[in-house]
């Protein structure tokens, strides 16, 4: 469906881009929300078994999102690339397109899981945590690492769906996986008859074996698609070859935006958390954070596929209707996710662990992270407009540009501010300065005109 351009933007219950919007972001918010209920169910659980546990799953968890983080590119490039082709009316090439996606995520999981393996124990014990939080966080890495390629399938296959505007079937398969990973989790961790407790690394392989079963069921979807479309499956070596390098400005910008966020967990641990509190609140925060950035999301995925959608149609001021009721979207889902959270942050430490310690630290990190939700809504929409425009280039230097005013002020704290006082300050400026500047720079992008390029590439 073509984006609307002459409407009053004023009729915001009727409005025929916010049914576009709704269409698309609702089963997009349920699959975002359970995709990192993995990670939350493995902190939950893990939390039981004691807080140098969870505090090694949080230092594991790092290392994992960023591997995973640094190829969204999968599922961002894919859906931008196919909505644009869809757009032109050319549905098999957008699946053609999304084949070679599919390809380029299984071989670079390979590549990725081998040198991970390698690099696990220089990886944890670059954070410099006690020898019992790394034994932790090996434990489960070994494990986890297995679960790469899976994810990194899911990541494509889901990307191709969104630019087909399918929301409703990566909402399916989020649900039955998570489903899977809760039960096996339990039992794997703590057993059950014959199955022996095997700990985090139980924690762990529940959820490789939910990632598995996962891929395959979007992969099986996507490839029923290609087949009624006539589209090729075959690996096409130039195919997957320009999909690796038209990805090359979104692995930039992710990389800036993920190493600020390793920053900003190795100065929680370089703090002088001896017992591994601080950490183990920072990971609960992290978790319950990362919960919220996904949901937030699903009006950036909508943005995603609708401005694909647009721009390959050649509509331009239907484009710019889209960005505006975007925005406002954006906005207006932060305020609310903001107010739940703050609502919510006593009720939340004891869901995690029964530490009380971590309990008071948690609270005021999560009431900062509340007041900064609005303004994480319009990033996030933003970052998916230019995406959806593939305007990739461009947000590679805006993302260099918030990293280096970043780092720098969370790399002061710890030498300031001394032990666990300094958790606070990290989530300050995470959610002010390393937000805030992201806004300014989006912003700045989006009120011109140079992203907005017509047609299917």
């Amino acid at each position: 469906m073509q984006p609307t351009s002459t409407v009053d933007l004023d009729s915001w219950p009727v409005h025929p881009t916010d049914r576009q919007i709704m269409k698309l972001a609702v089963p997009a918010f349920f699959a975002l929300v359970a995709e990192p209920l993995f990670l939350l169910a493995d902190t939950a659980i893990v939390g039981r078994l004691g807080t140098t546990e969870l505090a090694g799953v949080g230092i594991a968890a790092v290392v994992m999102q960023t591997a995973v983080g640094l190829c969204v590119f999968l599922a961002y490039g894919t859906t931008a690339g196919v909505a644009r082709h869809l757009g032109a009316g050319d549905s098999r090439r957008a699946l053609t397109l999304g084949a070679d996606g599919i390809w380029l995520a299984i071989g670079l999981g390979v590549l990725t899981t081998v040198v991970l393996l390698a690099a696990t124990d220089p990886l944890v014990a670059a954070f410099g945590v006690s020898d019992a939080v790394g034994g932790f966080a090996r434990d489960y890495l070994v494990v986890a690492l297995l679960g790469i390629t899976p994810l990194l399938v899911m990541l494509a296959a889901t990307g191709v769906l969104r630019g087909l505007q399918d929301t409703r079937t990566p909402l399916w398969v989020a649900l039955g996986g998570n489903a899977v990973n809760v039960l096996l989790n339990l039992l794997l961790v703590f057993g059950l008859g014959p199955v022996p407790a095997l700990g985090v690394a139980g924690a762990a392989l529940g959820s490789v074996i939910a990632q598995v079963l996962s891929a395959v069921a979007l992969v099986w979807v996507v490839v029923r698609a290609a087949r009624r479309e006539g589209a090729s499956l075959t690996p096409d070596r130039a195919g997957i070859l320009a999909a690796g390098r038209a990805s090359v400005a979104l692995v930039v910008r992710t990389l800036a935006l993920r190493a600020a966020l390793v920053i900003g967990a190795w100065a929680v641990a370089s703090s002088g958390d001896a017992d591994g509190t601080a950490v183990a609140a920072h990971q609960v925060a992290f978790s319950v954070w990362t919960f919220l950035v996904f949901a937030l999301d699903a009006v950036a995925i909508a943005a995603q596929t609708l401005t694909g959608h647009a721009l390959g149609s050649g509509d331009r001021q239907g484009t710019r209707v889209l960005t505006r009721r975007m925005i406002r979207w954006g906005w207006g889902s932060g305020v609310v996710a903001g107010l739940a959270l703050a609502a919510a942050s006593p009720l939340l430490g004891p869901l995690f662990t029964p530490d009380p310690g971590v309990h008071e630290l948690l609270v005021p990190i999560l009431l900062v992270a509340a007041l900064g939700q609005p303004l994480a809504g319009v990033v996030f929409v933003l970052d998916g407009v230019l995406i959806g425009a593939g305007d990739g280039t461009y947000l590679a230097w805006a993302g260099i540009a918030v990293l280096l005013v970043y780092a720098p002020a969370v790399l002061a704290v710890p030498h300031v501010v001394d032990g666990t006082g300094s958790l606070l300050w990290i989530w300050v400026l995470f959610s002010g300065l390393f937000l805030g500047t992201r806004c300014v720079v989006l912003l700045h992008r989006a009120r011109g005109d140079r992203w907005m390029v017509m047609g299917s590439a």
